[in-house]
């Protein structure tokens, strides 16, 4: 199975962030246009947290409150999981699977350089299966 560092490689590499202070109808607007489920939040270089559409469902939509007046951080989750370019994706699956999150932000030391999500992950897990099969199916061949 590939490390995290690999599993970046074959992403395109953006990051989409967004400002503690900005509104949480920004937010959504930008997870829409770039077809993602969540936002690493930046606070001058900082990661302070993340909001994902759960944080949005839960925090907003089922307190009764309004995105274009409530600030993401005040929804956002704070106390983010993260993980190292030199783990494993089946760490990053026990991380997501034992805190039920979707998203991972990969750090190198203080430095924010990716977000992995459950489909990264799942795609890498089938590519895996594949590679597995071709060599099964080249042994019984042969």
């Amino acid at each position: 199975m590939k490390t995290v560092r690999e599993l970046l490689q074959g992403k395109s590499g953006a990051i989409f962030s967004i400002a503690p202070d900005a509104r949480v109808y920004d937010a959504l607007k930008l997870m829409a246009e770039k077809e993602i489920g969540a936002l690493v939040v930046m606070d001058q270089g900082t990661l302070a947290g993340i909001m994902s559409e759960r944080d949005y469902a839960r925090k907003v939509i089922l307190l009764g409150k309004s995105s274009q007046e409530i600030a993401v951080r005040d929804i956002m989750t704070a106390k983010v999981v993260t993980i190292r370019p030199s783990q494993s994706a089946e760490e990053c699956m026990a991380l997501m699977t034992d805190h039920r999150i979707r998203h991972l932000p990969v750090m190198e030391g203080d430095r924010l350089i990716g977000v992995l999500s459950i489909g990264d992950l799942v795609k890498a897990v089938i590519e895996d299966q594949q590679e597995t099969i071709k060599q099964l199916e080249s042994y019984i061949h042969s």
